[in-house]
């Protein structure tokens, strides 16, 4: 996990790829939208500079926001773009609105440098967690969504996206035609994200994927974007450089892929969850829960 969290720890390195983390996060709220849920707490986990933090704050405006990330370089450049958006609301209601109104935004959200697999949170301390395209970088998704379990209400809601097996498969194609050694993390597979949900407790998930290309007109820009999702976080990497002629193979097999437009292909295979929290069956001694209404009195 050091490893991947070097990777963000400069922002400008992984600009070039919050376009598509900004697309994929408008069809995550999209979904969301149709949620009827009324949250108190929310976590953004994995939230890195913040930008989900506006859309989360206009669907629940009376909600807490809290984003987690383990990047402290990100959560940084997002301490100050928030302040300053919210610095500049407050301005604005405190022209129109009453002070004691005005000033709530000032508290509307709060920043914890954290692995969003051992978070340092209460149980059931809160109603949403929210995660756009984080999951995939930990090893062990299963003790993620034991841990999002853990600090999840009952009802509450988890929605997620991650990539999923196809993603940079052209890039993997072409690097075999270099050497052995993988160049891209092994993606989970919707089905078995889907069952891990159920181990882990999460009641009737919901799952479904899709895939988007992105094209190129080189293969510097597309490796140049690679590099900006990450690049290659697995301790078997290559420690060195490509040499000249790895290099020359490795473009020459990306050109393989350019289609008839005159363009070259990178596959994401977007991943989409959500599940919510049931009311537990069993007590800590084992024991089942039984529960029923009563019936209502007729007037």
């Amino acid at each position: 996990m050091h490893r991947m969290r070097s990777l963000f720890d400069e922002p400008a390195r992984v600009a070039d790829s919050n376009f598509l983390r900004r697309e994929i996060a408008n069809r995550m709220h999209e979904r969301l939208s149709l949620v009827k849920i009324e949250p108190q707490r929310v976590l953004d986990l994995g939230c890195g500079e913040g930008a989900d933090f506006a859309p989360l704050r206009e669907l629940y405006p009376e909600a807490h926001l809290l984003g987690v990330d383990a990047s402290f370089p990100l959560l940084a450049g997002g301490r100050r773009g928030q302040s300053a958006a919210v610095s500049s609301m407050t301005r604005l209601l405190g022209k129109l609105l009453p002070k004691k109104i005005g000033t709530r935004h000032e508290d509307a959200f709060s920043l914890l440098c954290s692995d969003f697999a051992q978070l340092p949170l209460k149980p059931a301390s809160a109603d949403l967690v929210w995660s756009n395209l984080a999951l995939h970088w930990h090893p062990q998704p299963d003790l993620v969504f034991g841990e999002w379990r853990r600090v999840l209400r009952v009802d509450g809601l988890l929605m997620f996206s991650c990539f999923g097996p196809d993603t940079f498969r052209e890039i993997r194609a072409a690097f075999a035609q270099v050497d052995a050694l993988p160049h891209t993390l092994n993606f989970v597979d919707m089905h078995d994200l889907g069952d891990m949900l159920v181990n882990t407790g999460f009641s009737t998930p919901v799952m479904d994927m899709e895939t988007i290309t992105v094209t190129y007109e080189s293969t510097d820009k597309l490796l140049a974007d690679v590099q900006a999702w990450g690049g290659n976080p697995l301790l078997t990497r290559r420690k060195g450089l490509l040499g000249r002629n790895a290099g020359a193979r490795l473009h020459h097999a990306l050109e393989g892929f350019r289609g008839t437009d005159g363009k070259i292909p990178l596959t994401f295979e977007v991943v989409y969850g959500h599940a919510f929290r049931p009311a537990p069956t069993k007590t800590a001694e084992g024991e089942s829960i039984i529960r029923f209404d009563l019936p209502r009195k007729r007037q």
